[in-house]
């Protein structure tokens, strides 16, 4: 089975361990869901979130077995498919969680409930390596570049923007940090953030003057900077953030043990926003330091890869939809320990919830494929080799005969 699986060994098992990590906070956090809903089946939850991760590798697998130059060609035809999806997900999204942002659609027939900015990240991200790597030694027109390349970005991310304002900025930034990368001018850079600056705050004034078109979001927005900054500490507000600091300072630097949390019980989101903090009561600073190690090590293979790959696209394509991944590690980390705001990101391969898990899988799946390549072509220039120095030992074995003779 192994001999069947290409691409960066490392990654793979970067991947599986946290996967498998993953099982352990999921199912103590589970108790304190089984509890809010009256069900009591805490097993329940676990076999979902096994169900997750399952279907999660076998996207990876599949997608990693196709040839990664397939993805510009994918990347054009599924754009259309995810603005659909997302003029759907504004029409008629599903509210999950008590959350107040109709982010999910449900899927017809399965009952499956799916948030189709995840995969607009992903579709999105590809895109514009596409495109950077098509451009890639042309002199740049920023007139040129506003419909092929920007149009896409803004109508995506104004799509995802009412409900979901942290996913908006982090693909924004991304989009930024991959354009910069990619070699396109700094000063249409500088020009680009100054507009989604101003269609920002175009939009929180349209927001506050007509409540009736997007109710509670800008007000949540801005009252979750206001709360982060505030110094009532035991105001409802923070009410998470609060629980998330001393399930963090019980947790000392052994942790309280598997399964002891005493926060995942007041925590509304412990299982998916603030499972780093329940991580860390339960396995102290040990646990969090090795949760991050495994992030930073997959940060350092995906620029591995990266550096690797033969073209642009490759190159390019690796860092679009590989950085986010630790990037909304990151943050997700950093929200538990009151370095940012409460943001909503769920960290990656740990967190429950499908939609997240599977589009993780698909970007490193991306990942794997153009890693696969890499290996493929360097075994290739490594059997040509051998067969030229076998070439020439023959010629000389032939020279050193004729001369014998």
């Amino acid at each position: 089975m192994l001999t069947k699986i290409g691409g960066d060994r490392v990654i793979w098992a970067v991947v599986a361990l946290l996967a498998l990590f993953s099982f352990l906070p999921v199912y103590s956090a589970s108790s304190n869901l089984a509890y809010l809903y009256g069900d009591g089946d805490t097993f329940g939850y676990l076999r979902k979130h096994f169900a997750h991760l399952i279907l999660g590798f076998i996207i990876v697998y599949v997608v990693h077995k196709i040839p990664y130059n397939y993805f510009k060609g994918l990347s054009i035809i599924m754009l259309p498919v995810v603005v659909m999806l997302l003029l759907v997900t504004m029409a008629q999204g599903t509210i999950i969680g008590g959350a107040n942002a109709s982010r999910w659609i449900r899927v017809p027939l399965v009952g499956v409930t799916f948030q189709t900015s995840t995969l607009a990240a992903v579709v999105l991200m590809a895109y514009v390596a596409r495109y950077l790597s098509k451009i890639k030694d042309k002199v740049v027109v920023f007139k040129e570049t506003i419909l092929p390349l920007w149009t896409p970005v803004f109508v995506i991310l104004m799509l995802i923007l009412p409900a979901n304002f942290s996913t908006t900025a982090i693909i924004f930034s991304m989009v930024i940090m991959l354009v910069f990368l990619g070699g396109y001018p700094i000063k249409y850079i500088v020009f680009v953030i100054g507009t989604g600056v101003v269609a920002l705050t175009m939009f929180m004034l349209t927001a506050k003057a007509f409540p009736g078109l997007f109710p509670n979001r800008v007000d949540t927005w801005v009252s979750r900077v206001e709360n982060y900054f505030s110094n009532e500490k035991e105001s409802e507000a923070n009410y998470q953030i609060e629980r998330a600091k001393i399930a963090i300072a019980r947790g000392g630097i052994i942790g309280q043990g598997p399964g002891k949390s005493v926060q995942k019980n007041f925590l509304p989101q412990s299982s998916s926003d603030f499972i780093y903090a329940i991580i860390i009561e339960e396995w102290g600073l040990i646990g969090a330091i090795f949760l991050m190690s495994m992030y930073m090590l997959l940060l350092f293979r995906l620029v591995m890869v990266a550096h690797k790959s033969s073209d642009v696209f490759g190159k390019l394509l690796v860092i679009g939809v590989g950085l986010p991944i630790v990037f909304q590690a990151l943050i997700n980390m950093a929200v538990a320990v009151e370095l940012f705001p409460v943001t909503g990101q769920t960290l990656p391969l740990i967190s429950s919830g499908g939609t997240s898990i599977w589009m993780t899988c698909l970007a490193i799946g991306i990942v794997l494929s153009v890693s696969k390549e890499i290996k493929e072509n360097n075994d290739e220039n490594i059997n040509i080799n051998k067969d030229d120095i076998l070439e020439d030992k023959n010629v000389s074995f032939d020279h050193f005969s004729t001369d014998i003779l």
